[in-house]
């Protein structure tokens, strides 16, 4: 008995191994066939082969994109629901407006890019911070007849929570059919998540993307981080606003925020709902269809524009691409207004070839952010943007959330998404693409009024910062894929 114990020691060893060295072959042959990005690839490997086994456990858990996976599960899902899952309207031959025809190439990128047609016919009301948002949000919600949809990334516990929480339970009992949408990451900013007080008032509600790791670590994860809120399928509010206190500055709150939503009517609205409607089945598997959610879309407006997805499915990099194309077609000026800048090199380039050609490019940042990391990694790398003729401000607190993109006085662009790697690769986003030059004028002057309490940061403010400080801030910026 002893001899043959001592056998099958003898034995697991080299089979150890070779279960080891199999294991890491498997993973890094995953690696290179799946990962896109080659310093990625070339990170992850190294990790598989320095770390034996924990290497290709870490990879298992957090490398691979399982979102894609089951979002190709879920379109085969929909062919097995009864009925064509709704599409929204096909606009063929949109034209520009002559005062914005310059940007016909700009169009035409995107036409290749996002899976959606221009539509005309749209009205578009920027609503600045709470303040202006969410009235005119709650007054949609308490003038629904029909249908409800609301996702949001945060939905506080607090004051501004619960507004919206008693006019989502009136609508349930005067009969609107309504369906909230709240990410699982999102649900946890504030205690207790208002996800269970919803339920308790029978207010449809889902969590978008449960994971089992711990809300307090949530790196890793990936998020639908959309705001959409579309009434009768005829109203729509977007942009990057939260339902949270700190966005209602005349309350004085503890930790203000400012920030943009924007009010939309058109067939536009038809994008934001059939955004919501494919997030709500990708959750819950319930499909949405019908007058009530789909209604013949009306002219309202004047404004040309479009819905864009953007996610870690089959909307990979869409918005990246946008944002390359818009630089790209710039003839005179662009303006971004972005609380978190972590472009990658290939952004950084295009910002730089932009002020080369000769046009004005603004980057507005919050002077104060709310994650001091983002900050940090970001002025590690505005010395690439400013020694090519980019042009950078600071903005003067409280904390600015708002996320828009213009170009040459007839382009805008507005929504949830980030310049940063997070947004651009990890997390579900929506954005409205215009062609207006009334409405751009409009945000113009909103930005405008931004830079009046701005400062101009200058390359020699950032090269003399201290060693210490740029060692920090070097530091963050080697974690900016994760942040």
């Amino acid at each position: 008995m002893q001899s043959f114990l001592v056998d099958l020691v003898g034995l697991w060893d080299p089979l150890a191994v070779a279960l080891t060295v199999l294991l890491s072959i498997i993973a890094s042959a995953h690696v290179v066939l799946y990962k896109r990005d080659s310093r990625a690839a070339v990170g992850w490997v190294g990790l598989i082969w320095l770390v034996p086994i924990v290497g290709a456990v870490l990879y298992a858990l957090l490398g691979i994109n399982r979102i894609r996976r089951q979002a190709v599960e879920q379109r085969g899902l929909r062919l097995l629901m009864s009925g064509e899952f709704p599409r929204a309207p096909v606009q063929k031959g949109v034209a520009l407006p002559p005062e914005v025809h310059h940007l016909h190439t700009l169009a035409e990128l995107v036409d290749r890019v996002a899976s959606r047609p221009l539509t005309t016919g749209n009205a578009v009301q920027p609503l600045v911070n709470g303040d202006q948002a969410y009235p005119a949000m709650l007054a949609a919600i308490d003038g629904a007849n029909q249908s409800i949809g609301l996702s949001t990334y945060i939905f506080d516990s607090d004051d501004t929570g619960r507004q919206f929480q008693n006019a989502l339970e009136r609508a349930v009992n005067r009969g609107v059919a309504v369906r909230i949408l709240i990410d699982t990451v999102g649900a946890r900013y504030s205690w207790p998540p208002i996800v269970r007080e919803l339920k308790r008032r029978k207010i449809p509600v889902a969590s978008f993307g449960r994971t089992l790791l711990p809300w307090r670590m949530p790196y890793f994860n990936l998020r639908n981080h959309r705001k959409l809120l579309i009434v009768d399928g005829k109203i729509g509010f977007t942009g990057g606003m939260n339902i949270r206190a700190g966005h209602v500055l005349e309350n004085s709150p503890k930790h203000p925020v400012q920030d943009l939503q924007f009010r939309i009517e058109g067939p536009v609205v038809a994008h934001a709902m059939q955004t919501f409607a494919e997030d709500w089945a990708f959750t819950t598997k319930e499909q949405l269809s019908g007058e009530a959610w789909f209604p013949r879309p009306a002219d309202s407006g004047t404004v040309v524009a479009r819905g864009i997805n953007d996610g870690p499915d089959e909307d990979f990099e869409r918005a990246r691409f946008v944002f390359l194309g818009a630089l790209a077609c710039a003839q005179k000026s662009v303006r971004i207004v972005t609380p978190y800048f972590l472009p990658d090199q290939g952004l950084i380039s295009a910002l730089d070839v932009a002020a080369l050609r000769g046009v004005q490019v603004d980057i507005i940042l919050p002077e104060v952010n709310n994650l001091a990391l983002v900050h940090w990694a970001a002025t590690a790398q505005l010395w690439q943007v400013l020694a090519r003729g980019c042009r950078v401000f600071y903005t003067a607190p409280p904390f600015d959330h708002s996320k828009v993109m213009l170009v040459d006085g007839g382009w805008a662009l507005f929504g949830s998404t980030n310049w940063d790697p997070r947004s651009l690769r990890l997390n579900f986003e929506f954005g409205v693409e215009c062609y207006n030059a009334e409405l751009v004028r409009c945000l113009d002057g909103l930005v405008g009024r931004k830079l009046e309490h701005a400062r101009e940061v200058t390359a020699e403010e950032v090269n003399s910062r201290s060693l210490p400080v740029r060692l920090r801030d070097g530091l963050a910026r080697l974690a900016a894929p994760y942040l």
